[in-house]
């Protein structure tokens, strides 16, 4: 795909990112270094927790969801950031060896009333496993260059 401007992002479009499968060494990995909670980090005292096995960092599945709508390349330079995250939630855990995905779609674009070189956009993404359950959800604003006025 790609980069777009402000005024290539329309309510409604939607945008599906590749599939990547979670190792449990990854998750190890990040977890050890972000999140060194014991169902994230220790496979046998895991299984005695609610979910009966190891699962991801919330904060890894955000981490990977963002990597792969970022590796789209749809804003790249024209993404000037964004101001926060909204209405994050985790409904399902994540085991090593889940293949993820992530529908993003287009909730809201308006233009900046302050900044005329900028619009603001709001993206609702949700990420998905191999069996098309829902993982995660969230929503992100980001600022995102408009088109030069010739």
């Amino acid at each position: 795909m790609h980069t777009r401007y402000f005024e290539g992002f329309k309510v409604g479009d939607t945008y599906e990112t590749r599939a990547v499968t979670l190792t449990e060494g990854q998750m190890v990995d990040f977890s050890m270094q972000y999140d060194p909670q014991p169902i994230h980090t220790d496979r046998e005292a895991s299984k005695r927790g609610i979910h009966g096995d190891m699962i991801s960092s919330g904060l890894q599945t955000l981490g990977l969801a963002n990597r792969l709508w970022i590796e789209l390349g749809l804003m790249g330079e024209n993404n000037l950031g964004g101001p926060g995250l909204d209405n994050v939630r985790w409904p399902r855990p994540v085991f090593a060896g889940d293949t993820l995905r992530t529908v993003v779609e287009v909730v809201a674009a308006r233009e900046s009333k302050s900044k005329p070189d900028r619009g603001i956009v709001t993206f609702a993404f949700t990420t998905y496993n191999q069996n098309d359950e829902v993982v995660m959800t969230y929503e992100c604003m980001d600022m995102i260059r408009r088109e030069p006025r010739a």
